[in-house]
């Protein structure tokens, strides 16, 4: 398999001149990257890319978000189809606005209490044990209560959205094929017409 480090930056980008002093100066520079489907299982060290601000790396093998403490100026983060079961080492993003995670295999939603600029959540399919459901962080929803205004948990195996309650600032959530049967909670039906008439 593939770690992504300095050297498959450099492979991965188009650039001309080849001198590793201009090599490094552009790689200081460089504000997307796009490493999806490389086969990419680790994401090893390249901070020399400290103007990111959005990284795509859907598509591969990662089991773990790692080594991404350099990268604060990322805005958009690119998660989708991989092998990642936990929601970790983001606290350092501060600029994060849009994370997308879908098709991993996260149970839990949590580690974002220290992200408060996130406007965008997209968590949906997650390969989940047999039986089970997504389930969320109560200190992760109430630091995502004024940020998140986009929320996607669509086949997740969810049966209840009462929780989701504190996110105040939703317009706009999508949460087709779960096992939603019925809205028993008259305050959720009222956040639910919220949700819409802000949409």
């Amino acid at each position: 398999m593939v770690q992504l480090t300095l050297d498959l930056v450099a492979k991965s980008v188009a650039h001309k001149n080849r001198n590793e002093g201009n090599l490094g100066q552009y790689l200081r520079k460089i504000t997307h990257l796009n490493l999806a489907d490389k086969n990419i299982d680790a994401i090893g060290d390249f901070s020399l890319c400290k103007n990111l601000r959005v990284l795509y790396l859907y598509d591969n093998q990662i089991s773990q978000i790692q080594n991404l403490d350099f990268a604060s100026n990322i805005t958009h983060l690119y998660f989708q189809n991989n092998c990642i079961s936990c929601i970790e080492n983001l606290s350092s993003l501060k600029n994060l606005e849009k994370l997308y995670l879908g098709g991993n295999c996260i149970t839990v939603v949590e580690g974002l209490d220290k992200i408060e600029k996130i406007r965008e959540l997209h968590i949906e399919s997650q390969n989940l044990p047999p039986g089970e459901k997504l389930l969320f962080d109560p200190k992760t929803l109430i630091s995502l209560a004024k940020s998140l205004s986009v929320l996607n948990i669509s086949s997740n195996n969810i049966d209840e959205l009462e929780e989701l309650s504190v996110l105040e600032n939703l317009s706009y959530l999508t949460a087709v094929d779960n096992k939603l049967q019925h809205m028993k909670n008259p305050l959720m039906g009222k956040k639910l017409k919220k949700w819409k008439d802000n949409s």
